[in-house]
């Protein structure tokens, strides 16, 4: 049995002095044990809601005008021409060095929506799981614990239009994809993977798919879309389908508490309360929904309501949960003229409040036993450097805070996932290497 050793840990009620973590062979707490007191502070790692791991290669590489009306449309051109460019070594170079960022930063796991399927021409490898399985390996390599989430994409719009040439690598039929589940969960679901079902948008999976493949999947596993990120989609869907995209989705699927709504970014008052009655929970990416100019999710709406949610970093054009956790605030600051917006009755306090948030939707939306550091859940944990001037004189009742609004430095000492330690000091211990694979394979592939 394992130890992580005496700390404070944060719970939604409040700090505990003295927990010791005594973890089991599978990385589960299998005891708490309180008393003594110490300065060091643990918090629950946070799940990573949304991710799409090869864009982390592009980050920055979008941000030169291609039209003057430059948008989110405009950007998924450039990310097409960049997805061609992949292959499996490529991808598992990425992934690798996105997951140790990842873990350095204080997520500890990811759930990696993931749509490039085949090779750039549309045809599968002759192992249909190639691409999948060098997710599954870059996770493993670093010590993340992994949703995978592969992707039906099946047409290029509410129409039912064919997928364009840039898509096709993206692309299945039904029986291909069952096939593709089948065969990752067969051959990957363990302890720290769990395979899932991404359904792209309601405008790349046509009605009768979704039904047949939310039919054949198992009880537990776990659903995400990509839903109203775009005005655009919303006003095409309201004219195909006739109705708004949640609403429609609400009112032709069971959306039950293993649904994930990615962005949902537009949003009537009906929708904000069908999402937070349903028990879903909401995707919030506000780096890549503001790099994107997609808009300002509902934030104070939905609380009111009682909706869960949790962050992803999608693009990747940041890899840090504090930026997420902060800009998710700041954006209805700077939309209302108000500030500390994101709190409840009962915590006044924003950071509590928001990492109370990410901790309560991780096991639902990830599949994973994680998020509170409770007996039974896996040892996923986060020492916070409080030796950093940013924290000196802190208190309990601003600690979170201070650590999420107080700089910019990356306040994670230690990343532990499963009671193993990852990364110390700040710095994945595979770090060095990775990044070297990492510059290898993305400086081959640009000269390409």
């Amino acid at each position: 049995m394992r130890t992580i050793p005496n700390a404070r840990i944060w719970h939604p009620d409040g700090w505990k002095d003295g927990t010791r973590l005594d973890v089991d062979a599978h990385g589960r707490i299998a005891r708490n044990s309180y008393g003594g007191t110490t300065q060091q502070r643990v918090v629950p790692g946070i799940a990573n809601l949304h991710s799409h791991a090869f864009q982390r290669a592009m980050a920055g590489m979008a941000e030169r005008q291609t039209h003057p009306s430059d948008s989110f449309w405009t950007w998924r051109e450039t990310m097409y021409r960049f997805a061609e460019r992949f292959t499996p070594e490529t991808l598992h170079a990425v992934a690798a060095q996105l997951y140790t960022e990842m873990l350095a930063a204080g997520y500890t796991t990811v759930c990696e929506f993931h749509y490039l399927h085949h090779a750039p021409d549309g045809r599968p490898y002759a192992n249909p799981a190639t691409m999948s399985q060098a997710l599954i390996q870059a996770a493993h390599d670093t010590g993340i614990r992994l949703t995978l989430l592969p992707v039906l994409y099946m047409s290029g719009g509410f129409d039912g239009r064919p997928l364009g040439e840039r898509q096709k690598r993206f692309g299945h039929d039904v029986d291909g994809y069952l096939r593709l589940l089948d065969t990752l969960r067969r051959e990957h679901g363990n302890d720290m993977v769990r395979i899932g079902c991404a359904l792209h948008s309601l405008r790349a999976v046509p009605e009768a798919a979704m039904r047949e493949v939310l039919a054949a999947l198992p009880g537990d596993s776990r659903i995400h879309i990509h839903i109203a990120e775009q005005s655009g989609e919303v006003d095409e869907c309201i004219a195909v389908r006739g109705a708004r995209p949640v609403q429609w989705l609400l009112d032709n699927a069971e959306v039950d508490a293993r649904w994930t709504l990615v962005h949902a970014t537009h949003l009537d008052d009906a929708e904000v309360r069908g999402i937070a009655d349903s028990g879903a929970t909401v995707a919030i990416c506000p780096t890549t929904e503001a790099n994107l100019g997609d808009g300002l999710f509902r934030l104070r709406d939905y609380l009111d309501a009682g909706g869960r949610w949790g962050i992803g970093s999608d693009s990747h054009i940041s890899v840090s949960p504090v930026e997420e956790l902060r800009w998710l605030e700041y954006g209805q600051r700077l939309v209302t003229r108000r500030r500390n917006i994101a709190v409840t009755e009962s915590s006044p306090s924003v950071g509590d409040t928001l990492v109370a948030g990410v901790q309560a939707s991780a096991t639902d939306s990830s599949g994973h036993a994680i998020g509170h550091l409770g007996k039974g859940e896996f040892a996923d944990a986060l020492v916070l450097d409080v030796a950093d001037p940013q924290f000196a004189g802190v208190r309990d009742e601003d600690a979170l805070d201070r650590w999420i609004f107080a700089g910019n430095r990356n306040l994670v000492r230690e990343t532990w996932v499963g009671g193993r330690c990852v990364v110390e000091h700040g710095l994945h211990f595979h770090a060095d290497a990775i990044a070297a694979h990492y510059r290898a394979e993305v400086e081959r592939m640009m000269a390409e």
